[in-house]
């Protein structure tokens, strides 16, 4: 007597779950950028307008830190580049 295969459902590993999960970009301190200059950034690279801008400066400066921009992985790394050449220092992480 043979035994036909049976079909197994292998469980969904943490990297199918991670894939849905979108990607931020954060914002770091520094000692070196003005605070206007901070917020002219955000408005250029995002689209914020002057009181999102301001607000989220504000949060890097009195936070530390502040989530300026989410979505998919390939979009963060480009924002964080962009952050990069502006003289701003970002990190990316998934959420």
């Amino acid at each position: 007597m043979s035994v036909a295969p049976a079909e197994v459902k292998l469980p969904e590993s943490d990297e199918d779950q991670a894939a849905d999960r979108p990607w931020i970009v954060i914002v770091w301190n520094d000692p070196i950028n003005l605070m206007s200059y901070v917020v002219l950034v955000f408005q250029k690279l995002f689209g914020y307008d002057r009181a999102k801008a301001t607000e989220l400066m504000l949060d890097v400066h009195h936070k530390g830190r502040a989530v300026v921009s989410s979505g998919t992985r390939e979009k963060a790394e480009l924002d964080v580049f962009r952050l990069h050449e502006h003289g701003l220092w970002a990190t990316m992480r998934q959420d």
